[in-house]
């Protein structure tokens, strides 16, 4: 079966194909038909919560998981039939997963001398990866002798000393802390750059998606809803799910009120307000919408005494005001929903606003992102 799928017609064009991939385990669907297409030498996230379908996805492109349906090309290659050792794909886990009783240099070797690589060629592609990922001078330690970042660092090496065609990292920086991970995104790039090998990055960080991806891929119940660039994503959500799980946003449920001359304008009852909204999907009056509204798109000010009502404006009180340093989180109570609002600490907007005034929210026409479902 698997030697006459592999002589059938060659896969749609891009360097990493995926149709229909599915996977079952008996009457759960934890992949639902994914098709997908990765450029080579892309950085591609895959994002979603626990239990959407990403870690199996990643395991069935490692070989570890047996589609149920669909299948995988890598470089015209069909992988069906390959074993997870014979694919030019390499995997780095969340633990690391090095060999404690081996030097940094005997874990990076490894994989080499499985191959029965010739000792020469061995010694200096460990040096070189060695070099990349700035860990030679570390060459002699064991694991416990480094430190987080040190052991992701050689865990990177280890990867992609064998010259991977593809290589899949199942949440690589989640065993970091803050600021190191923040410092290791970077160098991570930096050294794919370097190298131009394909990486495909499962986490559930959305900061650490936004910053390595080319592209990314946000998953729900075992299905992709939305692909595209970071700033695409964010910027026009695909539907509530993506707006929600995305960054911090306020979603607003309303009734088309009336549409015509590149706008639309919704009514809301939570909170009371009138949006009007640019760049909107076909929708018709009386049709029910959500608005996906961020909070750094929403401008706070002290209430007018006048209190008088105006589209894309809503009057209420502060609950709530975290200091984040760059910024502050303000929780604004209107009617019977609770607005979040992003405001800048340099603009100084908060210095004669406190917990419990009565403020006014606005925003621009091009703020709202109109969501139908």
């Amino acid at each position: 079966m698997a030697e006459s799928r592999s002589q059938e017609a060659t896969p749609a064009p891009g360097y990493l194909h995926l149709e229909g991939l599915s996977k079952r385990f008996g009457e759960f669907l934890a992949v639902d038909a994914v098709s997908l297409e990765i450029a080579r030498g892309e950085i591609f996230c895959l994002l979603g919560g626990s239990g959407s379908g990403k870690t199996t996805l990643l395991r069935m492109l490692a070989g570890f998981e047996r589609p149920s349906a669909g299948r995988i090309w890598l470089d015209g290659q069909d992988l069906s039939a390959i074993a997870p050792h014979d694919r030019p794909v390499n995997m780095m886990f969340q633990s690391y997963a090095l060999f404690p009783h081996m030097s940094v240099e005997k874990n990076v070797a490894f994989g080499l001398e499985q191959e029965r690589l010739p000792r020469r060629e061995i010694r200096a592609r460990v040096d070189e990866m060695l070099e990349i990922v700035q860990m030679g001078r570390y060459a002699g330690r064991r694991p416990h002798q480094l430190s987080g970042g040190q052991r992701q660092r050689v865990a990177l090496a280890r990867a992609l000393v064998k010259r991977p065609k593809l290589l899949l990292l199942d949440e690589p920086l989640a065993a970091l802390d803050r600021k190191l991970r923040e410092r290791t995104q970077f160098e991570l790039l930096n050294i794919q750059q370097r190298l131009g090998v394909t990486f495909i990055v499962v986490t559930h960080d959305q900061d650490e998606a936004m910053t390595l991806a080319t592209r990314m891929g946000v998953m729900d119940h075992g299905r992709i809803v939305q692909v595209g660039a970071p700033a695409q994503i964010y910027e026009s959500p695909a539907n509530r799910f993506v707006a929600d799980f995305i960054g911090s946003v306020n979603l607003i449920e309303g009734r088309v009120a009336e549409t015509g001359s590149g706008t639309v304008l919704i009514r809301s009852e939570a909170p009371a307000c009138a949006i009007r909204a640019v760049c909107t999907p076909p929708c018709a009056v009386d049709d029910t919408v959500w608005v996906a509204l961020r909070p750094e798109r929403i401008q706070l000010q002290q209430a007018p005494h006048d209190g008088a009502a105006a589209e894309n404006a809503i009057s209420g009180r502060v609950r709530d005001i975290a200091y984040m340093g760059d910024v502050s989180i303000c929780l604004v109570e209107a009617g019977a929903a609770l607005m979040r609002v992003t405001v800048p600490n340099s603009s100084g907007v908060l210095a004669h606003i406190a917990r419990h005034d009565e403020v006014r929210l606005g925003w621009n026409a091009s703020a709202p992102v109109i969501l139908l479902k």
